[in-house]
């Protein structure tokens, strides 16, 4: 699954659901290639009914079957002011990080690698929710977007649906389409939910 380029997410709705899940699609054939699923604990679920959802703790799996085991997960814990989100993978091995802008109207946040490089910019808009992965040196290395026509069209439901799009470039490892696909999941899943 992770040397796709193109993948389209779709959140399952539900009114009073406590965890989210997300089908990933294959946008041309519309065949489901895998699964977000929010795999939070229990404790730190149940506390949003007191506490705002995007100040808790929060896991996404995302794996290729149901109930195999995850290729990578996305975390973040407790966050106040600016948060931090470490991508993880199958071997239990961070291999990235998110860290929130701390004051932007536009929304986004940065990537980096365990080296701590920026290996891009998440910039856009949760208005018109139009985003690009773009390098340090300025190049887009790819896009997440709801306006798509095909299998991404809103169809009359709360829930999310939106395309994301990685840029095929020789130069990025496996590990760096990773953290990308892992970031435009980040951006709804872990960023943009309120409650």
């Amino acid at each position: 699954m992770l040397n796709r380029r193109t993948y389209f997410i779709r959140e399952h709705a539900g009114v009073f659901k406590l965890k989210d899940t997300y089908d990933i699609l294959d946008p041309e054939t519309q065949e489901q290639i895998g699964y977000a699923t929010e795999a939070t604990p229990s404790w730190a679920v149940w506390l949003r009914l007191l506490v705002k959802k995007r100040n808790l703790p929060v896991t996404i799996a995302v794996r290729e079957q149901p109930e195999s085991a995850p290729l990578f997960r996305i975390e973040r814990g407790w966050t106040f002011l600016r948060a931090t989100v470490y991508v993880v993978d199958a071997q239990e091995q961070r291999i990235g990080y998110f860290k929130s802008k701390l004051f932007t109207f536009n929304g986004g946040f940065y990537v980096f690698n365990m080296q701590n490089e920026q290996i891009a910019e998440v910039k856009g808009s949760w208005k018109s929710w139009d985003f690009s992965f773009v390098s340090a040196s300025g190049q887009e290395l790819g896009v997440v977007t709801k306006k798509w026509a095909g299998l991404g069209r809103e169809l009359f439901t709360t829930a999310d649906n939106y395309l994301i799009s990685i840029h095929d470039m020789a130069e990025q490892q496996p590990a760096s389409s990773a953290l990308l696909l892992a970031a435009g999941l980040a951006i709804d899943t872990v960023f943009n939910e309120q409650q």
